[in-house]
């Protein structure tokens, strides 16, 4: 690897992204970035600001310790900023904003604050990958780019459904009605605008409960999470969104099927309800997102979602105190009634698990 130092040429890649970004003189640019994140690409940052004229101005805050039971990698949803005041204030009245955290604020809860803006000022975000200058010098934004992505996102927004096929053996579908369909281009230049560099993306996140099949994982594949080339074939069967089972020898299977167990043990400990596999380890693992409308719906509907387990007033008795009372006599096998042995779905920290009962399997 390169050392990391500033190099004349990628100063020079910078400024030619920067310029894409309609950067003008006199505008100011938020630096956002964090303890850990790359020095070399804070500084360039900085000096291709300088060199058009514009005012940077720097923010970092401490990198916050690991959260999660095992390493997030490459989710865009950094909670370094930890809904900080005084910092969104700050980035909310820059033109533009540069984001040089270490997992970016594409998908970060603070992000729509900063973009509404503030004293007549709507900002636009460019997200700097945490990677080496080098690899972002090779991968400069592209203007005709934008044409591109804008034609493939239109594609899938009027497709039905996507089938994914591979000679290593993926047999894939995914349902794109009802799918939230984006993209970038690698620069931003319209206010209110998002974009992540590198970019050249086109994507769509699909409703609930529509990706179903297999996935296979071939040698030469990407593990984004491990930032590693694949060397082993691991085998993903999905239903209805879940990774339900993994299949593979070696090293890649082993690490995935440790990481995903890591989740599903950090859950279980903070569990009354016993989390069990079964002997084909066909536990379901963490998936770290959820939709709008299911977000909707656990927050507006308990009571609906607690009769349908058979702990509302049908199972006896109401309110909290009762319902913790029928809970704790349900994990101890205590009387059938209706939905006896199920406990309803519930999310904890990143992870959304079916939980049960000993006496009723998966």
């Amino acid at each position: 690897m390169l050392i990391e130092q500033i190099e004349h040429r990628w100063l020079a890649a910078f400024r030619r992204t920067l310029e894409l970004c309609a950067l003008r003189h006199g505008d100011v640019v938020g630096i956002v970035t964090e303890s850990q994140s790359r020095p070399v690409n804070v500084a360039l940052a900085e000096l291709a600001v300088q060199s058009l004229g514009a005012t940077p101005v720097r923010i970092q805050v401490p990198t916050p310790a690991l959260a999660a039971p095992a390493p997030v990698r490459s989710t865009g949803a950094s909670d370094a900023l930890r809904h900080l005041a005084p910092v969104l204030a700050a980035l909310s009245r820059c033109q533009l904003v540069l984001d040089c955290t270490v997992e970016g604020l594409l998908h970060a809860p603070e992000l729509p604050q900063i973009l509404r803006g503030a004293d007549g000022v709507v900002p636009r975000m460019l997200m700097i990958s945490n990677e080496h200058p080098e690899i972002l010098e090779r991968c400069q934004p592209d203007p005709s780019l934008e044409t591109t992505v804008r034609a493939a996102m239109k594609r899938l927004r009027g497709a039905r459904e996507m089938r994914v096929h591979s000679a290593a053996g993926t047999e894939l579908r995914i349902g794109l009605a009802e799918a939230r369909v984006g993209g970038v281009w690698g620069f931003c230049n319209k206010p209110g605008q998002v974009s992540h560099w590198p970019g050249g993306l086109c994507l769509a996140f699909p409703a609930g409960r529509q990706v179903n099949g297999t996935l296979v994982l071939a040698p030469g594949d990407v593990n984004l999470t491990f930032k590693t080339y694949l060397r082993d074939n691991v085998v993903c069967h999905i239903e209805d969104d879940y990774i339900v089972a993994v299949e593979g020898q070696g090293v890649d299977a082993d690490m995935m099927r440790g990481y995903y167990q890591a989740w599903a043990t950090s859950t279980c400990r903070c569990e009354t309800a016993r989390f069990r596999s079964t002997a084909a380890t066909r536990s379901r693992p963490a998936r770290w997102w959820r939709w709008p409308h299911e977000r909707r719906r656990d927050h507006a509907a308990p009571r609906q979602r607690h009769r349908r387990a058979g702990l509302g007033r049908r199972a006896g008795g109401s309110g909290d105190a009762a319902w913790h009372r029928r809970r704790q006599g349900r994990l101890a096998g205590a009387g059938p009634g209706p939905g006896a042995g199920r406990l309803p779905r519930r999310r904890v920290g990143h992870a959304r698990l079916w939980r049960q009962c000993p006496d009723r399997p998966l």
